[in-house]
């Protein structure tokens, strides 16, 4: 009896000397920090540094860095006449919408009614002359890829208000004209857009989920997903078409 009390007792001290041990630490953890002293030095990132530069690692990316820029630099068509970005209309994004519409009909499981493409998505003009992969990755520099979306006519009515007072968009498939914000008329394969029945549009993932003010376009019923670049796609189809054109033809027409 008096082994297993003296035994009780220890491991009691053990247990108070532990838990002090604990709140010792504890208390040391949450000691309010303060800075003793602080220092900062500017370094220029310019010319200066040229001087500094890894030679061996200059050496080692060179070839690959040759490599890469003849490859961008590859001609894959040619474009007779400059292609520029504006609104309402333009030959940019009828180029881009039209391309869009194309390569989605070639993929999808499903006729493809329209395609959407918007003007901040254009990030440069092409001129005149051979079109390369490198202008195509300066045209869309992002990794959006092809979806199609299963839409009712209404909230392609209502994408159409977005579009005439935002003052235009690209679009192929669909002819619009509007006034005063106002849409006066708007056609798919040249019928007017019935609200209830039921059209398909290829655009990119990025503004099906309804950015850049295309709220509409969360409102699909079904999404078909091609996993594949809308830049690769574009590269594909120059390299088809050869001929890079496009030429204004009323498609969007806003007052």
């Amino acid at each position: 009896i008096i082994f297993a009390a003296k035994k009780i007792i220890m491991m009691k001290n053990t247990i108070y000397i532990t838990i002090c041990v604990l709140s010792l630490v504890a208390c040391a953890c949450h000691r309010p920090m303060h800075v003793a002293k602080a220092s900062g030095e500017i370094l220029m990132i310019d010319s200066t540094l040229d001087a500094i530069q890894d030679s061996n690692y200059i050496a080692l990316i060179t070839p690959i860095k040759k490599d890469l820029e003849a490859q961008l630099g590859a001609p894959i068509g040619y474009a007779p006449k400059d292609l520029k970005v504006h609104q309402p209309e333009c030959t940019m994004l009828n180029w881009a919408s039209d391309a869009l519409l194309t390569k989605a009909r070639e993929l999808s499981p499903e006729q493809v009614d329209m395609a959407v493409v918007n003007i901040g998505g254009m990030r440069c003009n092409w001129g005149a002359g051979n079109i390369t992969f490198e202008h195509v990755f300066e045209l869309m520099p992002f990794d959006n890829e092809l979806v199609v979306l299963t839409m009712q006519g209404k909230d392609i009515l209502a994408l159409c208000d977005i579009f005439a007072r935002a003052g235009g968009q690209g679009v192929a498939g669909l002819r619009m004209v509007a006034k005063d914000g106002v849409v006066k008329s708007a056609k798919i394969d040249g019928k007017q857009i019935m609200p209830d029945a039921y059209y398909t549009v290829a655009t990119s993932d990025y503004l099906s989920q309804g950015t850049d003010g295309m709220v509409p376009l969360k409102n699909s019923v079904a999404v078909w997903k091609s996993e594949k670049k809308i830049r690769d796609l574009y590269i594909e189809y120059i390299k088809q078409v050869k001929t890079v054109e496009s030429t204004i033809d009323g498609r969007m027409i806003i007052n």
